[in-house]
C-alpha cells in the first residue's frame, strides 16, 4: 500500500469519524420498522434507491467500513481475505433482485449506486433506470458515440483510460474506454445529472448498505428533503446522515428487503444468468485443392481477442475417429490446428468446461464440418431467444439451457462463425436465515449458493473516489 493511499485513508477516517461498530435492531423493533418501511413504499409515488457496498456483502463482496471491511483491515493491518471465486461470476443478492422485482411493478422509478462490482445491471435493472456514480468493472465506453459495452469479465484498466478494445460500430471503430473512476476523477455528469434529477423528485431515498461518508454521492439523498421527500436508511453501521432519516434500521439489508417484499405480496424473482461464446472455423484451400487447412477457436462473443473467463477448457473429440485426433485445448485461446480432405464431411464433439462459479459444469456442442457446402446464415431476436432459456431454466429448475442465436460468414479470411447462449447460473432466493447465522443475509435454494470474492484492484479505487470532490 502507498504512502498517498496511506494518508488518504487516514483522511478519509478522521473527516468522517463514524465508528465501524455494527448495531442490529431488537427482533420486535426490527419487525415494526421492515412494516414502516413497506407501508411507505406502498404509498410512494417516486421511490428512489440509493446503494453502497453492504448490499454485496452477501454474495461474497466485502464491504468497506465494517468490521471485515477493506478499508478497516487495512487500518488494522491485517491481510484481505482470499476470494473464493472470481469477481466476474458474483451473484447479485437477494436485495438486487428484489430491487428488479419492484422497477417491474412499477414502484422503484431509479437506482443510484456506488458500488462498481455491476451486480445491479447483471440482475436485471434496466440501464435508463441507474447510475452508477463511480463506474462499473465490466463496462467499457465509447467517447466518441458514447456506446457501452457490459462485459463478462473484468476491465483490465481504471480511471477513465483507453482499453484493448474499438467500438464495434462500423462507422466509429474509437479505441474504448473503462469507466472506474480513479482518485481525482469527477463524477461524470452523465451518471450524477440523472442522480440528481430523480432525488430532487423522489418522496422517498430509500439507502441501502452504505456509510453515506462519501462526497459527493453521500449527499444525494438529502436533496429529497427539499422536496419534502423522506429519507429511509438500512445499514449495520450508523451514518452521518441518520440525524436527517425518517426512518433508520439497523439489520441486514436482504432481512429488511425480504421482509418488505413479503408484506407487499411480491415474489424475489430467481437470477438467471446467461453468457454467449463463439465457435469459430476459419478455413482455406491447399495449393493443390485436396486438403483444407482449418482452424477451430471457442472465442468470446465481445471481442474475438478478448477473455472468456467463465471456460475453463475445451475438449474436443470426434464422431468420425479415423484419421481424427482427440485435443484437450486448456490455454486461451482456445483454438486448434488441422488439415483434413476437402470432400471430407464429419463432426466435431466440443465438451465446455465451465470454470468456478458456474452452475453447471460443462456443456456439450455438436459441430457438423462440410467445407464444400455453403454456412446458412441467420440472426435470431435475441431477447426471445434469451426468454426461452430463462422459462426453461425456470421449469427444469437447472443450468445449462444453451440456443445458437446468430451464425455468418466473413470472407477474408474465410469463417464461420457461430454464437452460442448458454444458462451458467440459475439461483432462487428464499426467505432469510436466522439472525444466528453470521452471513446473515439469506440462502439460495439447492445449494445453489455462490460465494463470490471481489477485486481488490476495484475495491481500493473506490475508496480513492471517496475524496476525489467534496461538496
Amino acid at each position: 500500500m502507498s504512502l498517498g493511499y496511506a494518508e488518504k485513508l487516514s483522511f478519509i477516517e478522521d473527516v468522517g469519524n463514524v465508528g465501524m461498530t455494527e448495531h442490529f435492531d431488537p427482533s420486535t423493533i426490527l419487525r415494526e420498522k421492515i412494516e414502516q418501511l413497506a407501508v411507505m413504499i406502498k404509498k410512494s409515488k417516486h421511490l428512489v434507491v440509493f446503494t453502497g457496498a453492504g448490499i454485496s456483502t452477501s454474495c461474497g463482496i466485502p464491504d468497506f467500513r465494517g468490521p471485515k471491511g477493506i478499508w478497516t483491515l487495512q487500518r488494522e493491518g491485517k491481510a484481505l481475505p482470499e476470494a473464493s471465486l472470481p469477481f466476474h461470476r458474483a451473484v447479485p443478492s437477494l436485495t438486487h433482485m428484489a430491487l428488479v422485482e419492484l422497477e417491474k411493478a412499477g414502484i422503484l422509478k431509479f437506482v443510484i449506486s456506488q458500488n462498481v462490482d455491476g451486480l445491479h445491471l447483471r440482475s436485471g435493472i434496466p440501464r435508463e433506470k441507474l447510475s452508477e456514480l463511480h463506474g462499473n468493472s465490466f463496462m467499457e465506453t465509447c467517447p466518441s458515440c458514447g456506446a457501452e459495452y457490459f462485459r463478462d469479465f473484468e476491465v483490465e484498466t481504471i480511471g477513465l483510460k483507453e482499453t484493448l478494445r474499438r467500438c464495434s460500430n462500423a462507422k466509429c471503430g474509437a479505441r474504448l474506454k473503462d469507466t472506474v473512476l480513479d482518485w481525482e476523477d469527477a463524477l461524470p455528469p452523465k451518471e450524477m445529472n440523472p442522480a440528481e434529477k430523480h432525488c430532487k423528485q423522489a418522496d422517498i431515498v430509500l439507502c441501502l448498505g452504505t456509510s453515506l461518508q462519501i462526497t459527493p454521492a453521500c449527499n444525494l439523498p438529502l436533496k429529497a428533503l427539499r422536496g419534502g421527500g423522506k429519507v429511509v436508511i438500512v445499514n449495520l453501521q450508523k451514518t452521518p446522515k441518520d440525524k436527517n432519516a425518517s426512518l433508520v434500521i439497523h439489520g441486514f439489508s436482504d432481512k429488511v428487503i425480504a421482509g418488505v417484499m413479503e408484506h407487499l405480496n411480491l415474489r424475489i424473482p430467481p437470477f438467471i444468468r446467461i453468457d454467449l461464446f463463439q465457435i469459430i472455423v476459419v478455413h482455406a484451400l491447399s495449393n493443390d485443392k485436396k486438403y483444407v487447412n482449418w482452424t477451430l477457436q471457442v472465442a468470446s462473443s465481445h471481442a474475438q481477442k478478448a477473455a472468456l473467463p467463465f471456460i475453463k477448457s475445451v475438449e474436443v473429440s470426434f464422431s468420425d475417429k479415423e484419421g481424427f485426433k482427440e485435443a484437450i485445448l486448456d490455454k486461451h485461446p482456445f483454438r486448434l490446428k488441422r488439415r483434413t480432405a476437402y470432400n471430407k464431411t464429419f463432426e466435431m464433439v466440443l465438451n465446455l468446461n465451465f470454470g468456478d462459479g458456474c452452475g453447471c459444469s460443462s456443456l456439450e456442442v455438436d459441430v457438423p464440418i462440410d467445407f464444400m457446402s455453403s454456412t446458412d446464415c441467420f440472426n435470431f431476436d435475441k431477447d426471445v431467444i434469451f426468454q426461452k432459456l430463462r422459462d426453461k431454466a425456470v421449469i427444469e429448475s437447472k443450468c445449462g439451457q444453451n440456443a445458437v442465436i446468430e451464425r455468418k460468414t466473413t470472407s477474408s479470411p474465410r469463417s464461420d462463425i457461430t454464437t452460442y447462449a448458454v444458462v451458467t447460473n440459475l439461483v432462487h432466493y428464499s426467505k432469510p436465515v436466522p439472525d444466528s447465522l453470521t452471513n446473515g443475509d439469506h440462502k439460495k435454494r439447492k445449494d445453489l449458493m455462490i460465494g463470490t470474492g471481489s477485486s481488490w484492484k476495484r475495491s481500493k479505487v473506490s475508496k480513492g473516489k471517496s475524496i476525489s470532490k467534496k461538496e
